[in-house]
């Protein structure tokens, strides 16, 4: 904030003034998202719920916080998300906790902590809910941001991961989306991982003064996380860089025939791409992203794979585990983008009139009985006329349903369809049979 030359007390005020204006805006990369928009995120994230009970996955929530120690040690030290990306702070008993940058970490730790391993396996678990990352905003990426979560623990058969990768398109499939495109890699495990990883440190040696910074120190640390930087030098660089798939062992190859041969059965299209690794280090075999060819860069409406030693990574026993996350600001951009619907916008049915102020309480208990029966119904509160009434009726609802002095001493309503332009005398009961 660039502060002027003035006197002192100008000065000070000025600045006072700025911090006020400042705490009551939200902070960067955060948004309020306001009726206007909510109805959207309802229905996604119901879509979302009939899938996973469809699939038979089951709703878990869990802490928006957690002991630092377990993305440090899940997560990885020396991905983006750990090394700058994490809100962490030390809360009053001298504990580091950190605000989750994801969900698959806290899903394992859960599993692990409830003993789920002691029933029936793979478990299967759905959340949704806030996320937080301290990264620059973009279109569809905030600093709080909102993923659904679906994990399954327990198995390490490729046929669920297959199931996870079918479940995360059916979800976009009942949600409307078009234009996606699933693309797959084999991030291979711990016992092939390092042939790879020895195999791509020679192939980048000869080029390593042209890497990006970043990548330079990737070298050494995380080679594989070099294929993912989008830097165009470091692209062109490793274009012809070898592929994990040639360094796969026996077990890995197996494993991922086996999902490609799944795949064809039931029909899925996907594209095999070498430098898909994922920006977390837990991932052991396969890794997967759904593309939207509607949102540019930031092109990914769905990231995951299997994550076999994460479990143990945070000490705990051995745990295979595959799972994908999807962030619904992205996938409601690109639902918005392509035309898709979101359902029915939720609005009253009714909006009653109080002809004089007299009918006010007539009003509000006639609201109440229309409520009361599932009819959605709203009413003026600030003593606005007749005439100012029938206009927020005609913008907020369908019907307006009008008292005055007559209709209550008759004991009917002038119920009105606004859309129509028609008007007749009812009783309450013919309203509410009317409107069921």
């Amino acid at each position: 904030m660039a502060v002027p030359k003035l006197k002192r007390a100008e000065r000070d005020k000025f600045i006072l003034e700025a911090v006020i204006l400042e705490a009551v805006k939200a902070p960067r990369g955060t948004r309020d998202v306001l009726g206007d928009e909510t109805w959207k995120w309802a229905y996604v994230s119901e879509i979302c719920r009939n899938v996973a009970d469809d699939y038979g996955y089951r709703e878990v929530h869990l802490p928006i916080f957690e002991h630092t120690e377990l993305f440090a040690r899940g997560v990885g030290d020396t991905t983006d998300i750990v090394e700058k990306e994490m809100y962490t702070f030390t809360d009053k008993g001298g504990r580091s906790i950190t605000l989750r940058p994801e969900l698959t970490a806290s899903m394992v730790r859960s599993y692990i902590e409830n003993e789920m391993n002691k029933g029936p396996q793979p478990a299967k678990l759905w959340g949704i809910g806030p996320m937080f990352r301290y990264e620059r905003p973009q279109k569809g990426r905030y600093r709080q941001f909102v993923q659904m979560d679906m994990e399954a623990l327990g198995a390490q058969d490729p046929l669920v991961d297959l199931e996870v990768i079918d479940f995360s398109m059916e979800i976009y499939r009942r949600l409307g989306l078009s234009n996606l495109q699933v693309v797959l890699n084999s991030v291979g495990c711990p016992k092939c991982r390092p042939v790879y990883r020895k195999a791509l440190q020679e192939y980048l040696k000869s080029r390593y003064d042209d890497l990006c910074d970043t990548c330079k120190s990737r070298y050494d640390r995380n080679p594989l996380r070099i294929l993912d930087c989008k830097s165009p030098i470091c692209k062109e660089i490793t274009e012809n860089a070898p592929a994990v798939m040639e360094h796969l062992c026996p077990e890995c190859a197996e494993h991922f025939d086996r999902l490609m041969r799944g795949l064809d059965k039931i029909g899925a299209k996907v594209v095999l791409d070498k430098r898909l690794v994922r920006g977390l280090d837990y991932y052991t075999k396969t890794a997967y992203e759904i593309l939207s060819g509607d949102l540019g860069s930031q092109n990914a409406v769905c990231g995951g794979g299997r994550y076999d030693n994460l479990a143990e990574a945070i000490g705990g026993p051995h745990v295979p585990g595959v799972g994908f996350a999807s962030g619904i600001e992205r996938v409601i951009l690109t639902m918005e983008a392509q035309g898709c619907s979101f359902g029915r916008k939720p609005e009253n049915k009714v909006y009653v009139v109080a002809a004089e102020p007299s009918a006010r309480l007539d009003a509000m208990a006639l609201m109440r009985t229309l409520r009361m029966n599932r009819i959605s119904a709203d009413m003026d509160y600030m003593g606005r006329s007749m005439k100012s009434q029938m206009k927020n009726a005609a913008s907020t609802a369908l019907y307006a349903c009008i008292l005055g002095t007559s209709e209550i001493e008759k004991g009917v309503v002038t119920f009105k369809d606004l859309s129509a332009k028609t008007q007749e005398e009812l009783t309450p009961e013919q309203i509410i049979n009317k409107l069921k």
